[in-house]
């Protein structure tokens, strides 16, 4: 999910050189269909869903296409998200509700959806990407914390509840990444406090290598 850009894109490139099977999931369709263009011509085999994650509906549109197209899943990769940077007294509420409904809720209801197709093969790998500020709070980061901090405690729930059924789950958390979801405000606060910032290859390789 969220394979259109930044990480999401960078994974599937990976993963295409791995010969992988790709189903591409993100709203952005016109971007998708590009990219898939590009990782066919690295000799993968990819499809695009457009979905909103965040709608019912459009989940379902997924599973359905899981098994009419791949015959199932292997390795279910929840990395769509969104990022607020703000005091949070400032923080518009419909902003917040959305960023939650993104980076919490549809991860949760995508792995439910799946999950049942998982334990019947009996293997799989549910991969989580959340972010270092799920387990550390960052100032004006309070909201989009909040969720990979859920996301965090989801994952290392559902690790253990999963234990012994074939089923994993990688829970990723990559430190400041040079991805477009990083406002011009948060690359200068960077820059000012001098901090490291990743190249989206590298997270998608680490996380290659995590699966």
């Amino acid at each position: 999910t969220g394979a259109a850009g930044g990480i999401g894109r960078a994974i599937a490139v990976e993963l295409a050189r791995a010969g992988a099977r790709l189903l591409l999931i993100d709203r952005n369709v016109e971007v998708l269909q590009a990219q898939a263009v590009e990782l066919r011509a690295l000799g993968a085999t990819v499809w695009v869903v457009p979905a909103d994650l965040t709608r019912a509906p459009d989940r379902l549109d997924v599973v359905e296409n899981v098994t009419r197209l791949l015959g199932g899943v292997d390795v279910l990769i929840n990395n769509a998200g969104l990022l607020n940077f703000t005091p949070f007294e400032a923080e518009d509420p419909g902003a917040i509700e959305r960023l939650l409904q993104v980076n919490v809720m549809a991860p949760i209801a995508l792995t439910r959806a799946l999950l049942p197709l998982l334990l019947a093969q009996g293997s799989g790998r549910i991969v989580n990407v959340g972010s270092i500020f799920g387990s550390i709070g960052f100032p004006y980061f309070a909201s989009y914390s909040a969720s990979k901090f859920a996301l965090r405690g989801f994952s290392e729930a559902l690790r253990r509840e999963l234990d012994g059924t074939g089923v994993g789950v990688t829970y990723v958390a990559p430190r400041a990444t040079r991805t477009a979801l990083n406002t011009s405000a948060v690359n200068r606060m960077n820059q000012d406090l001098k901090v490291a910032m990743d190249d989206p290859a590298a997270v998608a390789a680490a996380i290659a290598d995590a699966i």
